[in-house]
């Protein structure tokens, strides 16, 4: 039977935006990041410079622009942020060899040594928070978010005005 009404027109049961991926995603990140960024800031550091060594720490020297896109802030933010882990000793600049216009950075043994154990809180507060899960879900997780990222970044990675908010 027709009430008149447009079946598409229909309240859904879940709200639009309890059930649109991006804002689900933000608000996953709001409330397992908040814990752990406390933990951070009582360690001395600032987020920005917790992300810049966490994803310096398991790789080789990186060009700025692309560390920029792993730690989802705008390159000026970064240069800025670099700027003071370089004058503690936290980090290094090189010099590209081929490409004068590319400045590559990389973790000094210093900031290995800062990092390593907020590395290994940030997976247990990790574990913590995801077990009920359990491994295989959130395995299965993890590779459908990467496999997000890897179908809609553009080339040469995040898109400086998906940026703005980050």
């Amino acid at each position: 039977m027709n009430n008149g009404k447009n079946s598409s027109a229909q309240k859904p049961a879940v709200p639009f935006v309890e059930n649109y991926l991006p804002t689900l995603m933000a608000r996953v990140h709001a409330l397992m990041a908040h814990e752990f960024h406390e933990i951070v800031c009582n360690r001395g550091f600032t987020v920005s410079e917790w992300r810049i060594l966490a994803s310096l720490a398991d790789r080789g020297p990186v060009p700025i622009g692309r560390l920029a896109q792993f730690v989802v802030m705008k390159q000026p933010t970064v240069t800025r942020v670099l700027d003071r882990q370089e004058a503690r000793g936290e980090v290094q600049r090189i010099a590209h060899k081929t490409d004068r216009r590319i400045t590559l950075v990389s973790i000094t043994p210093l900031g290995t040594r800062l990092v390593a154990e907020l590395i290994e809180q940030a997976r247990e507060h990790e574990a913590r928070i995801l077990k009920p899960l359990g491994d295989e879900h959130m395995a299965e997780l993890k590779a459908s978010l990467r496999q997000i990222i890897a179908m809609n970044e553009p080339p040469g990675g995040i898109a400086r005005a998906d940026l703005d908010g980050a």
